[in-house]
């Protein structure tokens, strides 16, 4: 019995001795050079940091902190990028290293387990998904031939606002509601052949689409913690976002089998008139493409394009008339532009826009001071890679700060100003190439409806600035003023809808001698 304790004691004394042996000569395993972090709380990290207005919260720390940080949100591991030279490093010698995407558990269950463009993973079928969107609907020369639907529904939208002024001389119009309602009967109409405003179940529809806005940008709790994924269960967010899911599926599965049928009787005659839904059944049933379109990445790409498409363009245009109304010799400027084009021409065309310089320093000026999306959608390492000397690991969520770039002063003077002039005399352009202002992104992942969504924005502002001059209601007093308060989602919105009252240019040339 001695004998087995001792034998028992020296097997394991001697097995000890040969794992520390082995732990001391083995080479340990070099800790990565991580970017410096803010202070964070265990467990939580940085979370507490994110705040309510994120892109404000993360300029803060930048710049007490430095250009490029390390976050620790949760489980999650997140790079925050606010430097220009960073950011080119980033997206275009290095655009492959960082061509994934983070997908929260919203985003897996609202697309269709991400079988969409936006947030799918960097792979073959990603590209050729991608391929198809720019060449079927997002094309330039497909934004050409959608001009007679933004003719027609814009010119609706002046006619609605010159039925309120006639209704009441001092009306105000939500400029907000109007816009988004324009901006989704052209999309609907593009996308799927009908109006927003008519088509059946499309009050339904505009619902749950601003439901699934909220959505898209929320992160759960099992985002960040996993094993605590059940309280999203007992919260009923889980719920929430299946029931949402289900409905705009539903909604979807009728238009489809509604194209299904119509497409039938279409003609080879008829392919000017397809729209984009008609476009992608006609490929699932070809051997074309070189992945399998299923019926769930159809679905998931027609959400996409009617989510991104309408918050950008109705963003956009909403923070350029409010800046233009608090910057009135910006907004006249414009306006003798537009006029002195127009001449006694009694309709805007698209040849018109051209020839509007100051308008397009006006947009651009304004995509510069509120980006649309001010982290762009984050990224996701796809391997370790490097940035300015320190260790990226992958799978790390990166967030770029285009709004804090945007605005940094060691770029751009009075970068908090709305001057358009700054423009002038520049090539500068946000089309992916000047690293200083890419409101739409860069490389690989840079968002594919920019031509599209421009073509809106400038048409809807070339018309509202031509017909009708704008002021607050109760102008003149001196407590009025615009809220420019922000409300964080997929975009950076208003938290207030812009209301002005409108004034027919018309009635103004009858008051002139």
């Amino acid at each position: 019995m001695v004998f087995l304790i001792n034998a028992t004691f020296y097997f394991y004394l001697v097995g000890f001795i040969t794992f520390l042996v082995l732990k001391l000569t083995r080479p340990s395993k070099t800790k990565p050079n991580l970017p410096p972090s803010p202070p964070k709380l265990p467990i939580i990290g940085n979370i507490h940091q994110l705040g309510t207005l994120p892109h404000r919260s993360f300029r803060n720390l930048s710049e007490k902190y430095g250009p490029l940080l390390w976050l620790q949100l949760g489980r999650i591991p997140a790079l925050l990028v606010s430097s220009v030279d960073l950011t080119r490093e980033l997206m275009k010698n290095q655009d492959a290293a960082y061509a994934g995407r983070f997908q929260s558990i919203s985003v897996r269950t609202l697309l269709y387990d991400c079988k969409d463009v936006a947030y799918s993973t960097y792979n073959e079928s990603w590209k050729q998904k991608r391929k198809v969107c720019v060449l079927e609907l997002l094309s330039m020369k497909r934004v050409r031939s959608f001009q007679a639907i933004r003719d027609e529904e814009v010119a609706e939208m002046v006619d609605e606002i010159r039925r309120a002024c006639l209704s009441d001389n001092n009306c105000s119009v939500n400029i907000s509601d109007l816009i988004s309602a324009t901006t989704n009967n052209v999309i609907f109409r593009c996308i799927i052949g009908q109006k927003y405003d008519t088509a059946e179940s499309s009050g339904r529809f505009g619902t749950l689409a601003r439901k699934e806005m909220v959505h898209l940008a929320e992160l759960m709790v099992g985002d960040f913690f996993p094993w605590l994924g059940w309280i999203d269960v007992l919260s009923g967010k889980i719920k929430e976002l299946k029931d949402t899911f289900k409905a705009v599926d539903g909604f979807f599965d009728e238009v489809t089998e509604d194209h299904k049928k119509v497409m039938k009787q279409k003609t080879k005659d008829d392919d000017e008139k397809k729209d984009f839904v008609d476009i992608l059944l006609q490929l699932q049933e070809t051997d074309k493409l070189v992945f399998e379109l299923t019926k769930d990445d159809l679905k998931a790409i027609v959400t996409e394009m009617f989510l991104g498409g309408n918050e950008t363009t109705t963003t956009t245009v909403e923070w350029i008339l409010t800046e233009l109304r608090r910057n009135p010799r910006t907004m006249k400027k414009a306006q003798e532009e537009i006029r002195n084009v127009m001449g006694s021409k009694s309709k805007v065309e698209e040849s018109d826009i051209k020839e509007m310089k100051y308008l397009k320093l006006v947009t651009k000026e304004a995509l510069r001071l509120h980006a649309p999306a001010p982290f762009l959608i984050p990224r996701e390492t796809i391997s370790d890679t490097k940035l300015g000397g320190y260790d990226i690991p992958a799978k790390t969520m990166i967030f770029v700060n285009m709004w804090a770039i945007q605005r940094d002063p060691e770029i751009w003077e009075n970068p908090e100003e709305f001057i358009p002039e700054r423009f002038e005399n520049s090539e500068m352009d946000f089309k992916g190439q000047d690293f200083e202002l890419i409101p739409f992104g860069s490389g690989r992942r840079m968002c594919p409806g920019m031509d599209f969504a421009m073509a809106s924005v400038e048409y809807m502002l070339a018309n509202l600035l031509h017909w009708f001059d704008w002021k607050l209601p109760d102008d003149g007093s001196p407590e009025c003023e615009i809220d420019v308060s922000e409300t964080y989602g997929l975009t950076v919105k208003k938290k207030v809808p812009l209301f002005l009252q409108p004034i027919p240019f018309s009635s103004l040339q009858a008051q002139c001698p």
